[in-house]
């Protein structure tokens, strides 16, 4: 029964054993395996919380295979990012992801970056210190995209900020073809990260030498992906 699959990889892929599903759920472990082998259909208020619990609609829950979205997501791992040097630039537009990333890619051939390591990561992140007369009125949003230098690499080529992140603990997870389904895919991302975290009493970390979290899309044989970065105290 895809309905008692559904409900089976979705407590699977949140890191969830049948116990804490159940607990959230407000029933007995009995109750959820009964579900999830399809022996009992959830009643409707029930399937409206796994809706929300899950962030999925009540048609891909009863009806679709979300099995198949095993290929998009990997598992989660924890992951030492080594201190880095970067190069950043941010932008408040109405388009500033794409307004961001051009500027940098332009510094980076310019800077020599790309000549130097032509596969340079580039990375982003939202930038949340808008007013909210941009973003209500004008619809502006902000976004950094930042370039990690390579060690040894050396240039005084303006139009960016230089900082350093320090050595930190980031929770990470890889999504295939984000950009498929972006308002799905990424967001969905995040909270597989979040629904790990919670699982395993992981704690965010704060800090004003790391980026909290950060993105990094990248191609790899034909395909994209995209690696979503969480910092955690570990």
């Amino acid at each position: 029964m895809s309905l008692g699959n559904n409900i089976q990889y979705l407590r699977k892929i949140n890191k969830l054993k049948q116990e804490q599903f159940a607990e959230k759920m407000g029933v007995s472990r009995q109750t959820v395996s009964r579900w999830e082998s399809g022996e009992v259909t959830p009643e409707l208020p029930k399937l409206v919380e796994m809706c929300s619990l899950f962030s999925c609609t009540m048609d891909e829950l009863v009806r679709g295979d979300l099995t198949s979205k095993g290929e998009i997501y990997s598992e989660v791992t924890i992951r030492k990012v080594p201190a880095f040097r970067m190069a950043k630039y941010i932008v408040i537009s109405q388009a500033p992801e794409d307004d961001a990333q051009t500027h940098m890619r332009s510094w980076g051939e310019r800077s020599g970056l790309l000549a130097t390591d032509p596969n340079a990561k580039l990375i982003g992140w939202d930038f949340p210190f808008v007013s909210q007369e941009q973003a209500m009125r004008f619809g502006m949003h902000g976004y950094a995209a930042a370039y990690v230098l390579p060690e040894g690499f050396r240039t005084d080529l303006e139009g960016v900020q230089y900082c350093d992140n320090s050595e930190a603990g980031y929770a990470v997870i890889t999504v295939k073809d984000p950009m498929v389904q972006p308002f799905e895919r990424i967001p969905l991302g995040y909270k597989h990260i979040m629904d790990y975290m919670e699982a395993n009493s992981i704690k965010g970390r704060q800090s004003d030498d790391v980026i909290g979290c950060f993105e990094h899309e990248y191609e790899k044989d034909g395909t994209c992906y995209m690696d979503i970065y969480i910092c955690v105290d570990v």
